[in-house]
């Protein structure tokens, strides 16, 4: 019954009992007004308000000197997207994808430098009403670029799907100075399967050497890439493109040349393969042109970067003349290198007589003919070669030294700070 009639007849009942039916629509009238503002909260939530798409776009409008690799993306706060056009300053239109929910758009490939680019977004809003906006930005214009270039120690470049040595040292050679090694060097990006720790050593402001703590396990395969296109490297200088090699790591190759012994004792996975007599560097100190020529073979550890035969040993070209006292000119067979100064195991008959004996050369390791060939034809580029027990300075990482260097002593040439 209306509300109204229910008080006017309880107004007839006894007092007690009016009090009790008065409770009673009181308590009524509220469970209704509870009612009506749930439903009503319901209602609002279920319904929305309606208005017009809001749409952020990311470069803002008129942005200047954007870099290529800064994330670009229209995307619809509030609505849905209905279409997005992106084209340069030649009209060239870029392509693009949509996510399922037509809420976000993204280009799919890189952009350009020294390029203005505009943005054409037509969105339509809750209330169903469509609209558009036009915007634009422009990328920066490099004062120069850089490329990087993936090669081993001795410079020559890393074959896509090679195979070498547990030694193998990654370096790589950008083809410009870096000022921001830092920003460089986080661009460079090694991944290895099984995964093992490594780091970068910065030799100098063109080449970043990787290698990991311990030699690698057979088996390894090594992934390398520079990620640099579109990124400041410092000084006005920009990635002009991205590079990648990817190689594995073959057998076990490790060879210990002992001066106190004048062998070379060659390993196969850990198993004494061949033991060669050898002559190493005499000793001593020659000074010429001002320049002080060592005739020591330095202590350390060594890769192979390369093998030749044959090959012209020239004393000329690290400062020693060929008519002086102690200068050469010779052509060698089955010289395998080790060092960039020139280093060698070699051939060389007229030193057979010293070879496991005495030490006769101005630094390489004389082996005869036999044990010449059989380790040219053994060893690939990454194999290591152990010098142990001979004088002079131990041996420098410009001089392929970098196994040398104990794993402390190579993380301190990271750009970047070392973690815990």
């Amino acid at each position: 019954m209306p509300l109204a009639n229910s008080l006017a007849v309880s107004s007839n009942m006894p007092s007690g009992r009016r009090r009790r039916s008065l409770l009673s629509e009181l308590v009524l009238i509220g469970v209704l007004g509870a009612t009506v503002t749930a439903c009503s909260a319901l209602h609002s939530l279920r319904d929305p308000p309606t208005g017009p798409a809001r749409v952020t776009i990311t470069p803002s409008p008129d942005a200047h000197d954007v870099q290529p690799a800064t994330p670009v993306q229209v995307k619809a706060d509030t609505g849905t997207l209905v279409k997005v056009e992106m084209v340069n300053d030649a009209g060239k239109p870029v392509d693009g994808v949509m996510t399922p929910d037509s809420t976000v758009w993204k280009p799919t490939g890189p952009l350009g430098y020294a390029h203005t680019y505009s943005l054409t977004v037509s969105s339509r809003g809750t209330n169903n009403v469509e609209s558009s906006q036009v915007s634009s930005f422009s990328t920066v214009r490099p004062s120069n670029q850089t490329k990087v270039s993936f090669t081993m120690t001795s410079e020559a470049a890393l074959r896509e799907g090679g195979t070498y040595g547990i030694g193998t040292v990654l370096v790589a050679h950008f083809d410009e100075q870096i000022t921001d090694r830092a920003a460089a060097e986080r661009q460079l990006v090694v991944n290895t399967n099984p995964a093992v720790p490594g780091s970068w050593f910065w030799v100098d402001s063109q080449n970043a050497h990787w290698r990991p703590e311990h030699y690698y396990a057979p088996g390894t395969t090594v992934t390398a890439d520079a990620k640099i296109y579109g990124i400041a490297l410092g000084g006005g200088m920009f990635g002009q493109e991205d590079s990648r090699v990817s190689f594995r790591i073959g057998d076990a190759h490790v060879s210990i040349a002992d001066d106190t012994t004048k062998q070379v004792s060659v390993f196969d996975h850990g198993k004494l393969v061949r033991t060669m007599p050898t002559s190493m560097g005499m000793g001593g100190t020659e000074t010429v042109g001002g320049r002080t020529l060592s005739f020591w073979t330095p202590p350390g550890v060594y890769t192979v970067l390369d093998r030749g035969n044959p090959i012209v040993m020239d004393s000329s070209t690290f400062g020693l003349p060929k008519n002086s006292r102690l200068g050469y000119r010779e052509t060698i067979n089955y010289a395998t290198r080790i060092s960039i100064d020139g280093i060698y195991l070699h051939q060389l008959d007229s030193t057979v007589w010293a070879q496991g004996h005495t030490d006769t050369s101005h630094g390489c390791l004389n082996l005869n003919g036999e044990n010449a060939k059989w380790f040219y034809d053994f060893s690939v580029p990454g194999d290591v070669v152990e010098v142990h027990n001979t004088g002079g300075l131990r041996l420098k990482i410009e001089q392929n030294g970098d196994w040398t260097l104990s794993w402390d002593e190579w993380r301190k040439g990271s750009a970047l700070p070392r973690s815990s």
